[in-house]
């Protein structure tokens, strides 16, 4: 799903999680719950091919990755076009991404 979202936009680690399909084994209500924390997680883990810096948190904001520094992240979302704020957000209305089969996101 992330391989999805094009350059210059963002996705929240919950919205991720919303267009994913959750495992069988696991009761929805566990899912909802803790699924933007399972995307954080696979952001922190994934290959190099995916574009996990366009993944931020639910207030715009860059969520620190373990291997990664927050100021590299931010780098590469500048390099995309992304614009932070003051308070050093990103506007979802103007970044976010629309999801999958969105025309213009």
């Amino acid at each position: 799903m992330v391989r999805q979202i094009p350059a210059g936009k963002v996705a929240t680690y919950g919205q991720i999680a919303g267009l994913i399909t959750p495992p069988p084994e696991i009761p929805f209500e566990r899912f909802r719950a803790f699924s933007p924390r399972w995307v954080g997680g696979a952001m922190a883990a994934c290959p190099d091919d995916v574009p996990w810096h366009r993944v931020i948190n639910s207030q715009g904001k860059i969520s620190p990755r373990r291997f990664e520094s927050e100021t590299n992240q931010r780098d590469l979302l500048e390099a995309e076009g992304v614009l932070f704020d003051e308070h050093q957000r990103v506007d979802l209305k103007r970044f976010g991404w629309l999801g999958p089969g969105t025309e213009h996101s």
